[in-house]
């Protein structure tokens, strides 16, 4: 579960409790079982007619995912980048078709992009026709994926709209009875009003928040698949593992940058690894280097 969102919705709800206990002595004034029922049924409503019954469930889903660590964040970008500089070295000691087995051992989160990239470099195709493939990809499952954020947002428009409807209904209603007893116009304006706190809170506490959070996540998936189509390309062209790793580098933050040299520090064979280099015209060192 995602601690920091969890303490973000517990603390954004717990001040508005606390600014209630603070104001009045009056909690019940704050519940409305019919109000509640008038601002979740409207915008579920309003809701499945704009959109298809998969869409809205999907929808509703993000707002549960929204708690769940993301494995595609961006502290994992660099073991991508260290993945495709591994093979690299693979394919220059053993040749594209060494990588037939690195495709099954590819992950399985990231609706197998991965292993279908791989699979179009043994398939025999170039860099610039993987780029064009997995490109398209890459697009169609942003714009499908970013459904769900869309829907959250329709619902974060209607719900505070759908709370104004139950202040207009109580409102007439208070109206109606203005005759019977005046002095009873001020509680029956304030619980009118409740519904309204219950749309706004619902859109600015729940439904927008979550959009934004499954918006965010699919953009850094995205810009992931872009880097490592980068990466694959230039494998299928059978580039140097340095020459990768530099074009792959130029999308992280240079805090997370891949380092070659660094990793074989860790493996102990920092002098071979440059020794083979200069023979290969930089071209890299052993593979477990880079694992």
């Amino acid at each position: 579960m995602s601690l920091n969102t969890l303490v973000a919705v517990l603390v954004g709800f717990g001040l508005f409790m606390t600014a209630i206990a603070l104001s009045t002595d009056n909690y019940l004034l704050f519940m409305s079982g019919a109000g509640m029922i008038l601002v979740l049924g409207g915008t579920l409503a309003s809701t499945f007619i704009s959109y298809e019954y998969s869409y809205v469930l999907g929808g509703l889903r993000g707002i549960l995912q929204a708690f769940k660590i993301d494995r595609r964040g961006r502290s994992h970008l660099n073991t991508e980048v260290g993945r495709v500089i591994r093979w690299a070295y693979l394919v220059q000691k053993e040749g594209i078709v060494s990588l037939d087995a690195e495709a099954k051992k590819t992950p399985g989160w990231d609706g197998g992009f991965l292993r279908f990239g791989v699979e179009l470099i043994t398939t025999g195709y170039d860099g610039a026709k993987i780029q064009s493939i997995l490109g398209n990809v890459i697009e169609s499952t942003y714009e499908r994926n970013m459904v769900g954020a869309q829907v959250l947002r329709s619902m974060a428009v209607a719900a505070p709209a759908f709370g104004m409807v139950g202040t207009l209904i109580g409102l007439i209603i208070m109206l109606d009875n203005m005759g019977d007893d005046p002095s009873q116009i001020g509680a029956g304006l304030a619980v009118a009003l409740v519904t309204t706190l219950y749309g706004i809170m619902l859109a600015r506490l729940v439904f927008a928040p979550a959009a934004t959070k499954l918006q965010q996540r699919e953009e850094i998936f995205r810009f992931r698949n872009y880097m490592i189509v980068e990466g694959l390309s230039m494998l299928a062209d059978e580039a140097s593992p340095r020459h990768i790793q530099d074009h792959m580098n130029s999308y992280l933050d240079p805090t997370i940058r891949y380092d070659i040299d660094r990793q074989l520090k860790r493996a102990g064979g920092q002098g071979e690894g440059q020794k083979t280099d200069s023979k290969q015209g930089r071209k890299g060192s052993p593979a477990k280097a880079a694992a």
